[in-house]
């Protein structure tokens, strides 16, 4: 199953956040994580979906805002370790791969946008970061 990555840029006002929230919920899309951040006077959104489509179709129904969806890359952190992210960030900086969005689902597993062509790339890299996290791997 594929997870997907729902970028809006939002009117910088009040009730656009709960515009949002109210089209994803009436088209029945649930949010799985991510959050709202202004930035330079733009309210920028990224909330991880099942249905990257119907979260797409919904926003754009509402007229929003400038929307695109796109697969995620998910991966498990030892939240009890620190600088697991600086870990694996390292290991996919080694790699080449650019990240362009991170944040964690409800779940707390590590959430990434990567570029698209760096999606291979980072496939492999959580694929040996997984790997060697797992203790039945050993």
């Amino acid at each position: 199953m594929h997870s997907y990555d729902l970028e809006i840029v939002l009117p910088a006002q009040p009730g656009a956040l709960a515009r949002l929230g109210k089209a994803l919920g009436d088209a029945g899309v649930s949010l799985e994580g991510g959050g709202m951040f202004t930035h330079d006077g733009r309210a920028v959104a990224h909330y991880l979906v099942d249905d990257g489509p119907a979260a797409l179709a919904a926003v754009t129904a509402a007229g929003l805002g400038s929307a695109v969806v796109r697969e995620v890359l998910t991966t498990r952190l030892d939240q009890e370790t620190p600088g697991q992210l600086g870990k694996v960030a390292g290991l996919l900086a080694d790699a080449g791969v650019n990240v362009l969005v991170q944040y964690s689902d409800h779940g707390g597993d590590l959430v990434l946008r990567v570029a698209d062509d760096h999606v291979r790339a980072c496939r492999e890299v959580l694929a040996r970061w997984t790997a060697q996290s797992t203790p039945d791997a050993h």
